[in-house]
């Protein structure tokens, strides 16, 4: 059997083989020299590979040590509450270790010693550290040392310049608490003085304690709180608020730019006077041996025109007849005193506006009292088309939020509850009242009763008509000014619900490309404002025939329905118009590149609340902490929360 190399080696050294021999056939012969070779290479190759490895290992830890420490930031920007404390609140603290220990494992890769620190920045943003040992595996072998990983984070909100319009509904029902449901609260009306420049007298409903509209005030603040925290000096933001009812009070906002986009005259559902009713029975006084000259002296009227400030009057009349013996110039002359009262004619009546709308004092035309009559500022819209569906290439004035007036079917009406009377029917109709002061008007107490004013206190405290708070056009306000907005006196819960009504003006006053669009236009040198509008609804779209608002009375003037009158008040037609619009003015705001939020809150939203709001920024609030909530989560996407190191 052939010997080995190494056997031929052996003997070598051993002497029985002669060396030089065998080192010259050593030298020739190189079978095996690759086996040789390969236990010299090895080593490095072990180290090459080692290396590798090990390597490969820190690149993933470190990975994923960034990633959960991102992680962390993030969640801890999220949860932190604002305040001037330079340290990170607690519960921001714990929520950034949570999240961070969630995307990294102890243990993980084999790593140990893992911490993560978060911390608050001077900027009021959140940084993070974290650390992790990662032992060496192959590498360690050949005496290298674990490695220690160091990740930093930071996460912050970014805010560009920012416009945010909240539309919030301010309805009869916001004085009630959500556990209320839908039964409503029944809470007593009370009167209260509007607030300068106005004076004149509003009506709220009585506030639960923990109502719906207190919560929305801190929501609001809240909302505010979390945008100024998360602001750069050099970043812009403005505010402006829209409540809504059955109308808008943005009249005076209107006039601001033009009173000219009111109308001069317009046509209410009034009253006139039709001539003189009887009021009781008249008196008769006979004289005789007058001429006829001198019994006509005795007619006469008291006062010879209109009427007593108590509404009353006497109207005397004359006959006269000759002597049938004697001398036939005189005779007897029989007069009659009867006592009136105006009889008034029920039906459209048109009423100059002219100084109405700039907010003059003036006398009440449909009165014979001389009670005066104040402008509060809610606006009836300008034409539009009875239809459940729009064209939104070629939408009617009203749902227009661009169309400058310029015709009084494209100017705005100053709604004028003091002359608009209730009538029952479409018809005109004539009445001479059964009240003594003044004489000619009603006394019925019921709401909407026949031949009541729409500024009666039964018909305004149950919400036949309503007038909000004055509209706040954008502008940058600080949380003082905020604060004073939402908790006004006129900040209260009365009225009716229409959605179209806020969603309206709500576009009008945010459209970059409307009338009020220098409110929103770019910062010089700046781009753009992102806008956004914020609308809250506590309730359903609850359009009636009967209610004075922003379209009229409906049953009377058919401008949402063209269905004719309406016994039940309600009308189907009506709701599905109304939706209709709310939808219209939701899309004109997209169109304009504006981004909607909507809460339902304590209500479920609806088809159309749903989709009126940009795709996935719809909310359902079941309550005040719900509110404050959604409230916080819309302030955090505006405000873009991202990882900025």
């Amino acid at each position: 059997m052939r010997r080995t190399v190494l056997e031929r080696f052996q003997r070598c050294l051993s002497g029985t083989i002669p060396r030089v021999g065998l080192l010259a056939r050593l030298r020739r012969n190189v079978a095996g020299n690759t086996l040789a070779m390969m236990a010299i290479a090895l080593i490095p190759l072990l180290f090459i590979a080692g290396s590798a490895v090990d390597t490969a290992r820190l690149y993933m830890v470190k990975n994923r040590l960034q990633q959960a420490c991102d992680a962390g930031a993030l969640a801890g920007r999220r949860f932190m509450v604002s305040s001037s404390s330079t340290t990170l609140d607690s519960a921001a603290t714990t929520q950034a270790n949570a999240f961070f220990s969630n995307n990294f494992k102890i243990g993980l890769f084999g790593t140990k010693a893992v911490t993560f620190t978060p911390s608050k920045t001077s900027e009021n943003q959140v940084a993070g550290t974290a650390t992790a040992t990662v032992p060496m595996t192959l590498t360690g072998m050949m005496g290298f040392r674990d490695q220690a990983l160091t990740v930093t984070c930071e996460a912050r909100y970014d805010v560009a310049d920012t416009d945010i319009m909240f539309v919030l509904d301010t309805t009869g029902s916001m004085a009630c608490t959500t556990a209320d449901g839908t039964a409503g609260c029944s809470q007593p009306v009370y009167s209260y003085v509007r607030p300068a420049p106005d004076g004149t007298t509003g009506y709220a409903v009585t506030e639960k304690p923990g109502s719906k509209i207190s919560g929305l005030r801190q929501a609001v603040l809240n909302f505010y709180d979390t945008l100024a925290a998360a602001v750069d000096p050099a970043t812009h933001l403005r505010y402006g608020f829209v409540t809504y009812t059955s109308t808008v009070n943005a009249g005076y906002a209107v006039t601001a730019l033009s009173p000219s986009y009111l109308v001069d005259s317009w046509t209410y559902n009034s009253r006139t006077l039709a001539g003189d009713a009887n009021n009781g029975t008249a008196t008769t006084s006979t004289y005789s041996n007058k001429t006829q000259s001198q019994c006509n002296a005795y007619a006469n009227r008291n006062p010879a025109s209109g009427y007593t400030a108590a509404g009353s009057a006497t109207v005397t009349s004359v006959s006269w007849s000759a002597n049938t013996n004697g001398n036939i110039s005189y005779g007897t002359c029989t007069v009659t005193a009867q006592p009136v009262k105006p009889n008034w004619r029920y039906q459209k009546v048109t009423y100059d506006t002219s100084q109405y709308k700039l907010g003059t004092t003036i006398t009440d035309p449909s009165k014979i009292s001389g009670a005066t009559s104040r402008w509060q500022g809610c606006l009836e819209e300008r034409s539009t088309t009875a239809s459940s569906s729009f064209d939104y290439s070629n939408l009617p004035a009203d749902l227009d939020p661009d169309l400058v007036p310029s015709s009084d079917a494209t100017r705005w009406r100053p709604m004028w509850p003091d002359v608009v009377y209730y009538r029952g029917g479409y018809s005109s109709l004539t009445y001479s009242g059964n009240s003594t002061n003044p004489y000619g008007d009603g006394t019925s107490t019921g709401t909407l009763d026949y031949y009541t004013p729409l500024n009666a206190y039964q018909n305004i405290a149950y919400g036949w008509v309503s007038c909000g708070k004055p509209v706040q056009r954008l502008k940058v306000m600080t949380r003082t000014d905020v604060s004073n907005y939402v908790n006004a006196p006129d900040f209260v819960p009365q009225g009716g619900t229409y959605h179209d009504t806020g969603m309206i003006w709500g576009t009008r006053l945010l459209s970059p490309t409307g009338l009020f669009a220098a409110d929103t236009s770019a910062w010089p040198g700046r781009n753009p404002p992102k806008r956004y509008i914020v609308f809250m609804t506590d309730g359903d779209m609850a359009p009636n025939m009967c209610l004075y608002g922003m379209y009229g009375i409906e049953n009377y003037d058919q401008r949402v329905t063209n269905v004719g009158y309406q016994s039940s008040c309600s009308s189907s037609t009506q709701l599905n118009n109304h939706y209709a619009r709310f939808l219209a003015a939701c899309a004109a705001a997209k169109a304009r590149n504006i981004s909607i939020f909507v809460v339902g809150f304590g209500q479920t939203l609806t088809t159309q609340l749903s989709q009126c709001a940009t795709p996935g920024q719809a909310f359902y609030a079941a309550d005040n902490t719900a509110l404050n909530a959604a409230f916080q989560t819309i302030a955090k996407r505006v405000a873009m929360l991202r990882v900025s190191k």
